[in-house]
């Protein structure tokens, strides 16, 4: 009987030490009531090589904002009246949902949207949606070379490039070196934006002056010359070209893609659990 006691006391401790073991946790470091912050919560807000003053600017911070949320909802669960307190907690627990499903649904998305899209879609959308893609500015074509004006190759550099043919590209390609600046391709549609970053001689109050479809004009600062040529003008509220809104008509797809994915995915969700019983609507 007695050896039947010891071991029934041996259990009891045994469990005890184990369950005051368990309860044992790492040191805190701040205490708002009976709320606590440990050091192990506040291990991996650190980056790595940081020096000690940062590291202590930080984490003295974090404690202050940590104490600061748990003071303010403290206050806020004794000063609020019930009815309010409900309203919020009502809105935790959508705002909790939508995060939860929304979370979900862009998973779903994610794995399923076909994203490769062709050149005839994105064709055919810009030719069904043109009045939805005018030109918020003026759009440009143009190309500019910046140059040294005692080039020695000055005035066959400035020839070629305002005749421009694929021999006078190539020629102009091959001494690119030389420029100081350039873009010769003149295909590509830009915003005003982007011609008084190349150009810093233009700007708005100027703009319409060099800004002439089909102008050629030089332009000497110091000992310093651009080259420049504005082959199209496209004015503001026009069409957007098809090459200019590319980027553009492939995002606009692609979300009409998933919002069409979306809409059925929850039609056929809910669908589903309507069949295998989970979800009825009572009459």
């Amino acid at each position: 009987m007695l050896n039947r006691t010891c071991l029934f006391l041996l259990i009891i401790l045994s469990s005890s030490c184990d369950y005051f073991s368990t309860q044992i946790k790492p040191a805190a470091v701040a205490r708002v009531n009976e709320d606590y912050l440990y050091q192990d919560e506040i291990a991996d807000i650190l980056p790595a090589d940081i020096s000690k003053e940062d590291s202590a600017m930080i984490v003295n911070n974090y404690i202050n904002r940590w104490a600061n949320n748990k003071i303010l909802i403290s206050a806020a669960e004794i000063n609020l009246n019930q009815d309010k307190q409900s309203e919020l907690n009502k809105l935790v627990d959508q705002y909790k949902i939508d995060l939860y499903a929304k979370a979900y649904i862009e998973e779903v998305v994610k794995q399923s949207v076909d994203t490769a899209i062709t050149q005839q879609e994105i064709e055919h959308y810009y030719s069904e949606n043109k009045s939805n893609f005018k030109s918020n500015g003026k759009l440009v074509r143009l190309r500019y070379i910046h140059l040294q004006t005692d080039n020695p190759k000055f005035e066959s550099i400035k020839q070629k490039f305002n005749k421009f043919n694929s021999t006078d590209a190539a020629f102009l390609e091959s001494n690119k070196l030389e420029f100081r600046n350039f873009a010769l391709n003149d295909s590509v549609w830009v915003e005003m934006n982007q011609v008084y970053d190349k150009l810093p001689f233009i700007n708005p109050e100027n703009a319409n002056q060099y800004i002439v479809a089909g102008k050629f004009f030089r332009y000497d600062i110091g000992d310093q010359t651009y080259l420049v040529k504005i082959t199209h003008v496209l004015d503001r509220n026009h069409v957007a070209p098809l090459q200019f809104v590319k980027p553009t008509l492939r995002e606009v797809i692609l979300n009409k893609r998933k919002l069409e994915l979306i809409k059925k995915f929850e039609k056929d969700i809910t669908d589903d659990a309507i069949k295998s019983k989970k979800y009825e609507i009572y009459k």
